[in-house]
């Protein structure tokens, strides 16, 4: 690198990264950017066109350490990822002919979670079942496996995208792939009649859906809100409403209006309730996509 520079060596050692495959920033985890390295400078996986079939076998199979919803051990659980089925399933035992789950690619999000799962190669799966939510949580003891996980479950996603999008380009798919949540953490909210106490709840804000959770690890959300655009009758504010009998222990108020009802939060910290705020505020001030409506009149359908 001290010899021919920055830009001479990326364009050797980053030749052919597939269009899925998932480049770190200095903000995701050990796990991933470790394997970035390894895999350009070690594995030199990325030196030359077409080597990268590893991702691209149509077929994954191997087991991974999985959360039991009820009970929060790890157990081991055979995995198979299919590109032709356009499905990832799981089996409780390693020889069963059902798998306990079918999960649809194309409703797949996967983002690391070492803090959240404890683990450093701790991997969030959440998918869409009967429109609800479900998480799962992962993890495998070596991270290339994890992070192979990770971007095969990517480029089945993609091979997807192109057949529902057959005009779409790669830089108009790629940020359909899996993505980081905006935003998790602790707030706590009062119920609908705005009398009940405020409850403490783990929040977690995926795009314009805000899920919220008694535990970080739940299968399941309590509840979610959608954020819609500003133009829509959403709206967010500092505070709460006047009269508000706040018997939490946080102070730092947040109302969210949505065109059904409003919502009240309140955060521990004057500066967690800012980037919050600033959170629900950029998702409101974004343009709405058709998927956003359906995912709307979704969410109105169920509640």
């Amino acid at each position: 690198m001290a010899e021919n520079g920055n830009e001479l060596m990326k364009k050797k050692f980053e030749a052919a990264v597939p269009v899925y495959y998932y480049k770190p920033t200095h903000k995701d985890c050990q796990a991933l950017r470790e394997q970035w390295i390894r895999a350009k400078y070690e594995r030199k996986e990325f030196s030359k066109p077409g080597e990268n079939v590893r991702y691209e076998s149509g077929m994954k199979e191997g087991v991974l350490m999985k959360r039991g919803r009820d009970n929060g051990q790890f157990l081991s659980r055979r995995f198979v990822l299919s590109e032709r089925d356009g499905t990832l399933k799981y089996y409780i035992k390693y020889d069963a002919k059902e798998p306990k789950a079918v999960i649809k690619v194309d409703s797949i999000n996967a983002t690391f979670q070492p803090e959240k799962i404890g683990n450093p190669n701790g991997l969030q799966i959440t998918y869409l079942k009967d429109y609800s939510t479900r998480n799962i949580f992962v993890y495998h003891e070596n991270s290339k496996e994890i992070v192979d996980w990770f971007n095969s479950i990517r480029s089945v996603q993609l091979h997807y995208l192109k057949v529902a999008f057959p005009g779409a380009t790669d830089s108009e798919l790629i940020p359909k792939l899996t993505r980081n949540f905006l935003k998790e953490g602790y707030m706590e909210k009062t119920g609908p009649r705005q009398t009940e106490g405020f409850k403490k709840r783990w929040f977690t804000l995926d795009q314009r859906r805000l899920m919220y959770f008694k535990d970080p690890l739940d299968a399941f959300a309590k509840g979610e809100v959608f954020l819609g655009n500003r133009d829509n009758g959403y709206s967010v504010s500092l505070g709460l409403p006047a009269g508000t009998h706040c018997n939490g222990a946080w102070q730092h108020g947040i109302t969210i209006e949505t065109p059904e009802r409003c919502f009240l939060f309140t955060c521990e910290t004057e500066s967690d309730q800012q980037d919050w705020l600033k959170h629900f505020s950029d998702v409101m001030s974004a343009q709405m996509s058709p998927q956003d409506y359906t995912m709307e009149a979704l969410l109105k359908h169920r509640h």
